[in-house]
């Protein structure tokens, strides 16, 4: 007997997806625009489509250029070896994604040296903490290159002003600047900010298309020609070129047009299942955008693992429990979450704080 699809469940109901908004499937839509998309060879420059996404982008987020990537990993890594030479540095938060979740691939295959500085509870980073970090000119040190900030982070949004204060402090100090934002429209939607003012300050900056936007895949790296044309170069190097890439990119430009301003939705589905959750007695702060974090006893984890399993609900279940919501989660579905938990918790009476 084969085991179920992650889209349905072994007892037969369709699976409530909350592990990341990385598991969306492109709409019927999305799908019919993918099929139709005229393409061509993208490591020659010629897929129309492709070309067509990434002048749209530049212009809409205010950029000489933009560069389509397969994946987000991969344009971080590419916008570091840009901005970097080997033994340089860059200064980066501890709980960056380019940092604690890709593989350490700027040290790896980058030569570039993290320097790793603590996150404040918003996710910022001190000022203070940044001058302290930066390297004098000497030959015993690497050389401070870039400063690498991540918006949103962990479902945190950075304000305006502190990316601001942040990037002009970097550049007085002769550091470029770099924006990981992956779940950057989400910030966006939250501050009700344009995308030019979302980015300002940051000399290139990463926006993934495969998560809250619902594409399959594909990030856009955004920079000015000169530091395009070396981001080009690097994607190569990492194996991103890509050929017949339009059918990627037509979903690309559908999720840009159709699907940013709807994130709210999402960030009213996360409000609405954190504010139940502290309603049956768990430690779950109201989230800011797609992304809630619940505190979940330890002798709980493994017990409340399975019954969501078994309630056809699929989450990432620990001490600290992350839920994700996105394009595929309903508010029924929501409702539908926090009706196991309320089934676990009264089971065992009621969750111990």
């Amino acid at each position: 007997m084969s085991a179920a699809s992650p889209d349905e469940t072994a007892i037969g109901r369709r699976a409530i997806d909350l592990r990341s908004d990385t598991v969306t499937r492109p709409t019927a839509a999305m799908r019919r625009v993918m099929a139709e998309a005229e393409v061509g060879d993208d490591v020659y420059g010629d897929d129309p489509t492709v070309n067509r996404l990434q002048s749209v982008a530049a212009e809409r987020f205010g950029f000489e250029r933009a560069l389509f990537f397969p994946t987000g990993t991969q344009s971080n890594l590419a916008a570091l070896m840009a901005h970097c030479a080997r033994g340089d540095e860059y200064l980066v938060g501890q709980e960056a994604h380019t940092y604690k979740y890709e593989q350490g691939g700027a040290a790896v295959l980058g030569s570039i040296q993290p320097q790793p500085l603590e996150n404040e509870p918003d996710g910022s980073i001190a000022l203070t903490r940044i001058a302290a970090a930066i390297k004098p000119d000497d030959v015993h040190f690497a050389r401070t290159r870039l400063l690498a900030l991540e918006n949103t982070i962990g479902g945190r949004v950075l304000s305006p002003e502190y990316l601001r204060e942040a990037t002009r402090f970097a550049h007085a100090r002769g550091l470029a600047t770099h924006l990981d934002g992956a779940r950057l429209c989400n910030a966006m939607v939250k501050l009700g900010i344009d995308p030019r003012s979302a980015v300002a300050g940051f000399d290139s900056v990463s926006l993934c298309l495969s998560k809250g936007l619902g594409a399959p895949a594909g990030t856009l790296l955004f920079g000015s020609a000169a530091f395009i044309d070396a981001a080009r170069r690097w994607r190569k190097a990492l194996g991103g070129g890509l050929r017949q890439a339009g059918v990627l990119a037509a979903a690309g430009l559908y999720a840009l047009e159709r699907h940013v301003e709807r994130l709210a939705e999402d960030h009213e589905h996360a409000a609405r299942l954190a504010a139940g959750l502290r309603a049956l007695g768990l430690d779950a702060p109201a989230p800011q955008t797609n992304i809630l974090w619940v505190k979940i006893e330890p002798a709980d984890v493994a017990a409340l693992r399975a019954h969501l399993g078994a309630a056809g609900i699929l989450a990432t279940v620990g001490e600290r429990t992350r839920l994700v919501t996105h394009l595929d989660v309903t508010r029924a579905d929501v409702d539908a979450t926090l009706a196991a938990f309320s089934a676990y918790y009264a089971r065992r009476g009621g969750p111990d704080r």
